[in-house]
């Protein structure tokens, strides 16, 4: 035991180089030992070798086998241990696949922006770069990757998603109405005729800020990548489309931003009664013009929908199975944003994001929390107003 214990010392002290030291000598130690197993063998072979040698033999043999196993031993230790330290140092180099890359690569942006340290080269590349500041300095661009799926990717969150079209353009103008004839009167809808000749055929997008903060507690920074990734986009993304949802739908909208709910006055977008949410809304699809309610889909409240169809259903309940579709004809995407059932082709309205997105890293005082803060800017407009219904209860008169 004793001199296990001494050979195993003298094997770590003999080890104590670089790895490719170790492999240098793993490699001699290991063609001695199979110099040694082959004169084994021949001797084995002969009658006329004695017994003595072979014992000599085979002591060398096992000498050699644990200085072996003892070398390896370290050697895979030395290994991970460089491994482990390389991963540390640059993450990126050495993540697996193509998406641990990218994960690798978010979680060292996310945290060498908050720690105000450089980003590594394979890290820019995992993220296909990161735009250089304007020439006035003092701009921090999200990197390429990021910006496209914290924009681009549809967000259960935000429902309208769904239906509308999203962009990311700078500059961004549309024509109304995506085609012309050489007929004049080829627009048979007369309130897309009036709107039009009201308020040209064009519109243009602004631009109107806004920012995400998203806290990072020490245990979240200092955890795994993956986890520290999916916390800090998940922040970002609710962020986003709490943001456009407010927009969208509220009733008293920010000054400036009058433009982008469907419930504003100021869009006056036409409301269509009926006694009950069902009639209002069968109501809505029938006052489209047929160029709109071809593709026409109802955004409502889900609570709303359950009450039509439990009234629906009678005795019988055969709504309560049935897909959304069945109950109106059309696809139907639920939001409690949605206090009126809005009806119309989603497709004449769009949301663009005005160019790259910009990020800053700041410390909360009073939680100790980091912060890493999301500046947009965004537009939504609704191309054609005469795409879209407001389906709204009036109570009838008491006689």
């Amino acid at each position: 035991m004793k001199k296990n214990f001494l050979l195993k010392l003298d094997i770590q002290n003999f080890a104590g180089g670089t790895l490719y030291d170790i492999k240098a000598k793993l490699s001699t130690v290991g063609d001695q030992l199979k110099a040694v197993e082959n004169q084994l063998l021949d001797k084995l072979a002969n009658p006329a070798t004695a017994m003595t040698e072979i014992n000599e033999l085979k002591n060398q043999k096992n000498d050699l086998q644990e200085r072996f196993s003892l070398l390896k031993e370290q050697h895979d230790r030395t290994e991970q241990e460089q491994k482990a330290k390389l991963n540390r140092d640059n993450p990126v180099a050495f993540a697996g696949n193509d998406k641990e890359k990218v994960v690798a690569a978010k979680a060292e942006f996310i945290r060498n922006t908050i720690k105000g340290q450089p980003v590594s080269d394979d890290a820019k590349n995992a993220l296909r770069a990161i735009p250089s500041p304007n020439p006035t300095g003092g701009d921090n661009f999200l990197p390429t990757t990021m910006t496209n799926e914290l924009i681009s990717e549809p967000l259960v969150k935000n429902p309208l998603r769904e239906a509308l079209r999203i962009s990311n353009i700078k500059g961004l103008e549309l024509p109304k109405i995506s085609f012309t004839l050489d007929d004049d009167d080829f627009i048979t809808d007369e309130q897309t005729a009036k709107e039009l000749k009201l308020s040209g055929g064009k519109v243009s997008f602004g631009r109107f800020k806004f920012k995400v903060f998203a806290p990072v507690s020490d245990t979240v920074m200092h955890g795994s990548d993956v986890d520290l990734v999916n916390y800090v986009e998940d922040a970002l993304r609710s962020g986003l489309a709490a943001k456009e949802k407010r927009v969208a739908f509220t009733a008293t909208p920010k000054t400036g931003e009058e433009h982008m709910s469907f419930y504003s006055t100021k869009n006056g977008i036409a409301e269509v009664p009926g006694k009950t949410k069902f009639e209002a809304i069968q109501n809505a699809l029938t006052s489209l013009h047929e160029n709109y309610r071809e593709n026409a889909v109802i955004i409502m409240t889900y609570a709303d929908f359950t009450a039509i169809t439990k009234d629906l259903a009678g005795p019988n309940g055969s709504y309560f199975d049935a897909p959304p579709e069945k109950v109106f004809g059309k696809p139907i995407i639920f939001s409690d944003s949605a206090v009126n059932p809005i009806v119309g082709d989603f497709g004449k309205a769009r949301l663009n994001y005005e160019g790259e997105l910009i990020y800053e890293t700041d410390k909360d005082v009073k939680t100790g929390d980091y912060l890493f803060v999301l500046t947009a800017w965004f537009d939504m407009q609704i191309l054609l107003k005469s795409a879209f219904r407001i389906a709204k209860v009036v109570a009838t008169p008491t006689p």
